[in-house]
């Protein structure tokens, strides 16, 4: 089970809860080639991780090959279990510029940028793409295979065009088409609308993808690895978690997100995570106001715990 990489989602605090969780691998949130290069501070800040959450790999977006080399070189020294290409983001910004998915335009640059990453760093390289860039061209089976032949490790395909719009369905027919042409041999990982324990098993059983992908549906909710991995093995399904189980993995991630990143920084960048955690309990937007009205670690806590006692009357 891999944790998919998202922007201003997947932090190290966060991470640390899904590793608690049972995901398998996680990456970095995405990064960007010229801001490593130029050495500029966020984008150096995200190659930071940590030990408890290998195998962890950095995964870098760009447009220029060169670019993409010396930033892959520079994550290199961080020292991560694998590099990570993203060729599936599908942000305007991003693909605009011929980065992400943008790149599906251009599958020969796609191809030379692999190679020539592949070649500039001992680590592994794996990619994330997506089924091509808009219904005429549907081209992952040839990526797939070309990709593999420059010498990537591992491949993870999102069932979505770049045209495609999140309210569409995934589509998951190519990636497993990709899985079944015989002349792929490395791993396959599936990603997109996996929501819960029941259509992971679902995917996987009709696919037969070597594992998967899982992004959105973490958001407060990274109990989900521990869902999908009890019910592969047994065939049952774990009750949600309580109020008290949210409330224990809150103040995990709240304690982190401060230690690592400063009392106002810290809770700053909690706040897009606690309308998830408490998704679907009635009569949530007063505290979640005074959650995020709030830059007081202690406060936090003080709100956070009149909530677990409010939801377990």
């Amino acid at each position: 089970m891999l944790l998919a990489p998202m922007e201003d989602v997947t932090d190290p605090p966060f991470r640390y809860v899904c590793k608690m969780m049972g995901a398998d691998l996680m990456y970095t949130e995405f990064i960007s080639s010229e801001g490593l290069i130029r050495d500029a501070a966020k984008s150096v800040k995200k190659l930071d991780f940590e030990e408890v959450e290998r195998p962890v790999g950095i995964q870098i977006f760009g447009h220029n090959i060169e670019s993409m080399v010396a930033a892959a070189r520079y994550a290199e020294e961080a020292q991560p279990d694998l590099i990570d290409i993203n060729f599936g983001c599908s942000v305007k910004k991003v693909v605009s510029k011929g980065a992400g998915a943008g790149i599906l335009n251009d599958i020969p640059k796609m191809v030379k940028m692999t190679e020539e990453i592949v070649k500039a760093v001992n680590l592994p390289v794996t990619v994330k793409t997506r089924l091509g860039y808009d219904d005429n061209h549907r081209d992952i089976v040839e990526i797939a295979e070309r990709l593999q032949d420059v010498g990537i490790k591992a491949l993870s395909i999102h069932g979505r065009l770049r045209t495609t719009k999140y309210s569409q369905p995934a589509d998951w027919t190519l990636i497993g088409e990709v899985v079944n042409n015989q002349r792929m041999h490395i791993p396959v990982f599936g990603n997109g609308d996996i929501n819960d324990a029941v259509s992971a098993k679902n995917l996987l059983d009709k696919y037969g993808v070597d594992g998967l992908m899982i992004g959105r549906a973490t958001y407060g909710n990274p109990w989900i690895f521990k869902e999908i991995k009890h019910y592969l093995k047994t065939g049952e399904l774990l009750e949600k978690p309580d109020i008290h189980e949210r409330v224990r993995i809150i103040k995990i991630q709240l304690q982190r997100s401060v230690d690592r990143k400063g009392e106002r920084t810290g809770i700053l960048e909690m706040r897009k995570h606690w309308g998830n955690y408490f998704k679907g309990y009635p009569n949530f937007k007063p505290f979640k106001l005074r959650l995020m009205n709030t830059e007081s670690h202690q406060e936090i806590l003080s709100i956070v715990n009149e909530i677990e006692l409010f939801y377990s009357k």
